[in-house]
């Protein structure tokens, strides 16, 4: 798909403020509601836009401690690679997984409320999953940056 200028500019100014209406971003990108939401919608189907979510405080809400684990499986095989997504996909504190090239197999992006519940996700969920050969993990001291999204580049 070839995003065109006003298609750049729907995506940024969605991906900075998804709660504005049609109406309003119709006026920042210099056309009308109807043609706007067309596009839109059309953005949607095409899975460009994958969804709309608020960004939330995790310590606000009782997660302060964010962990990164480099877990190391024991085979690479197809079918072993997608019983782990599946696995760390049931636990919600896992916010994110990423495949790697190289020693590591998967980063992934965990929270918890404290150190306690950490070590109890990595010893009951992490550590004994099948296939899982070591993980390795990093307690975050501070962010320093946390940007959603990709840079949305306007001709």
């Amino acid at each position: 798909m070839s995003f065109d200028r006003i298609d750049r500019q729907i995506l940024a100014h969605l991906q900075q403020d998804g709660r504005m209406t049609n109406v309003e971003l119709a006026e920042r990108v210099g056309l009308t509601a109807p043609p706007c939401l067309r596009r839109v919608r059309a953005l949607e189907e095409a899975g460009v836009i994958r969804g709309y979510h608020a960004d939330l405080d995790a310590a606000s809400l009782g997660f302060p401690i964010t962990v990164f684990a480099m877990v190391s499986l024991r085979s690479q095989a197809e079918h072993d690679l997608a019983a782990f997504e599946a696995h760390v996909a049931g636990i919600a504190e896992i916010r994110e997984c990423h495949m790697l090239n190289g020693e590591i197999d998967f980063i992934l992006k965990i929270v918890a409320s404290d150190l306690k519940s950490f070590q109890e996700i990595l010893t009951t969920h992490l550590t004994p999953a099948p296939n899982v050969a070591s993980v390795k993990t990093s307690l975050t001291i501070r962010t320093a940056k946390a940007t959603s999204g990709i840079p949305v580049t306007i001709d």
